[in-house]
């Protein structure tokens, strides 16, 4: 809503300055239309807003409450845009579609969806209550999102939020107006033209495509983009708090046009499409500067895929805020202000292992402390940590570069990795000899990595001695605040699965709705779930008598630790996140 329009409802009376402030603050944090924003909170009433918007952009009032909305018409715009400007496709004669929207005045919305269906756009001006039960009802959560074209052509994308660093890739990302049609590569020809492909990637639809992707993504908080092509679709999905959503299926012709596009901004080569490739994208989106790590798979149909998105600017190195109870954080930190020994983090790809390391270097991180880190790939650069990258085809790998770190004389080092057992005994030998050594493990929980380290070929009287914690952990989604509401869960379910009767009894559970501020999904953000493992003079024992991971487990929650169940179990509680994000992330114990 412009701000005269505003201006307009302050001199009326219908809202004072400081609601208005409250709701241009929240609609800013939400990205709903404003108008949207002051009905839900209850600053003007439906009617009121309804009938202002109608006399004042000259646009049909209509009363959607007992409306049908044919469903040929409701596929005419994807879930997603359909949520995200509330709008609702109302009926469709020729090139003409009447849209019924909260806010007529929106000009990104009607050009969005001008753009995506190729159509004539006739707005008109619905209660807010009404848009919502009618989104619900015919765009529910989880529905396959589609690319609408017109007349075999990719329409025209807004490419204003971002630009690419460095400087020469921005002449073929400025100043493009209209559509402009594009000859697509016939993707079924056995002897395509690279070249073709080549400068079809460099054209202005398939710029604005990639560009509103990413913008898209950003926006979105997603973490990466998966770009993959099947036999007969080709599809784009982002991952959003560790879970996998369709942002569009782009037609088919697109598929090689679009992935050349990405290697020409990743400075890969365009006509290798046999083995994979790493690059990197340093752009400008939404005024935040972005990197982004590239990798290409060749697959049965095609070449995938990855962007991972590393956005500094949202990277958080508070550990207070990252969901540790008070005495696993207290362990941590604890064992991170060591003198020297091995601290190791554990869990799958994507739990936030490197987050949680990145935030231990920066609390240790004093102009009277020399810390080293050998990394693949540097994900951030840490001010005042000396950061080095491994190389892996030309032999630097963590092993090599660990022995050449020793003889710089660090206090702190941070391995990305412990892969194997040279880089596992090389580590060992340098938190013996006084270093603090931080790194990483992939196993399932903290006591299963003693006995990983055993495998690598470390003897038990090493890995006793040199170890002072083993943290396991993992993410799971946030209950969006905004749409959380209580939740009947059959306790006798939980009971089958392993918990006790008394420890089910009295408890609230909590869901989220699903709302425009989580994208219709219930969840919003992540929280951590830790296993803080301390290697105490009890279970160092166990470890030097080589006792089983399970002897090991029991003497570690004797002593205070929780597993990652119990963690979950407690943030379920606590109300931050579900039964089922639970029971998705962790394994009974």
């Amino acid at each position: 809503m412009p701000q005269n329009i505003a201006d307009m409802l302050l001199k009326m009376g219908l809202l004072t300055k400081a609601q208005y402030d409250q709701a241009a603050l929240e609609q800013k944090n939400n990205n709903e239309p404003l108008a949207a924003t002051m009905v839900r909170m209850g600053m003007v009433t439906e009617n009121v807003a309804m009938q202002f918007m109608s006399r004042q952009f000259n646009v049909p009032a209509m009363d959607l409450s007992n409306f049908q909305v044919e469903p040929a018409v409701i596929k005419l715009i994807r879930p997603d845009i359909a949520n995200k400007f509330m709008v609702i496709p109302i009926k469709r004669l020729g090139r003409a579609l009447t849209l019924a929207m909260i806010d007529p005045s929106d000009i990104f919305a009607l050009e969005d969806i001008k753009f995506l269906t190729g159509l004539d756009v006739k707005p008109v001006v619905a209660g807010y209550s009404a848009v919502k039960k009618l989104l619900e009802q015919h765009y529910p959560l989880g529905k396959d999102i589609q690319v609408i074209a017109s007349g075999g052509q990719l329409s025209q994308v807004k490419d204003e939020a971002i630009e690419s660093l460095p400087e020469d890739e921005d002449a073929a990302l400025e100043g493009l107006e209209g559509d402009i049609e594009m000859e697509m590569v016939d993707e079924e020809a056995q002897d395509e033209d690279l070249a073709d492909v080549q400068q079809a990637g460099s054209s202005t639809p398939v710029v604005k495509m990639v560009n509103y992707i990413m913008t898209e993504a950003v926006r979105r908080g997603a973490s990466d983009i998966h770009v993959e092509p099947y036999e007969k679709i080709f599809r784009i999905r982002l991952r959003q708090d560790g879970v996998l959503q369709t942002l569009m299926e782009p037609p088919m012709r697109m598929k090689a046009p679009l992935v050349s596009r990405i290697k020409i901004m990743s400075k890969l080569d365009v006509t290798e499409r046999r083995k994979p490739q790493d690059g990197r994208i340093a752009i400008k989106v939404l005024n935040k500067k972005i990197d982004l790590r590239v990798s290409t798979l060749p697959v049965l149909f095609g070449e995938k895929v990855v962007m991972r998105i590393l956005d500094a600017g949202s990277l958080t190195l508070d550990l207070a805020n990252f969901g540790f109870t008070e005495l696993a954080l207290k362990n941590f930190i604890k064992a991170i202000h060591a003198p020297y020994g091995i601290v190791l983090i554990t869990g799958p790809t994507g739990s936030g292992k490197t987050t949680t390391l990145y935030s231990a270097l920066s609390q240790m991180n004093t102009p009277d402390k020399h810390i080293l880190t050998v990394e693949d790939p540097i994900e951030y650069n840490l001010k005042g940590v000396n950061q080095i990258q491994a190389e892996m085809g030309i032999g630097f790998t963590f092993d090599v570069a660990l022995r050449a770190m020793l003889r710089q004389a660090p206090n702190i080092i941070m391995l990305g990795e412990i892969r194997d057992g040279p880089t596992a005994a090389i580590a060992v030998k340098a938190a013996l000899t006084g270093h603090l050594v931080l790194s990483t493990l992939h196993t399932n929980d903290a006591p299963s990595s003693v006995s990983r380290l055993i495998d690598m070929g470390i003897e038990p009287f090493l890995v006793a001695s040199s170890t002072v914690l083993i943290q396991a952990q993992r993410l799971v989604r946030r209950i969006c605040k905004a749409c959380k509401e209580p939740f009947q869960v059959n306790s006798q379910s939980l009971i089958d699965m392993g918990f006790k009767a008394e420890e089910v009894a009295g408890v609230t559970y909590y869901k989220g709705k699903g709302c425009p501020i989580c994208n219709n999904t219930g969840y919003k953000g992540r929280v951590g779930l830790y296993e803080v493992m301390p290697i105490t003079p009890e279970i160092r024992d166990l470890i030097l008598n080589r006792e089983a991971v399970t002897s090991i487990r029991a003497k570690a929650v004797e002593q205070g630790m929780l597993t990652l169940r119990m963690d979950a179990w407690g943030k379920v509680k606590q109300g931050m996140t579900t039964v089922e994000e639970m029971f998705r992330e962790t394994a009974e114990g």
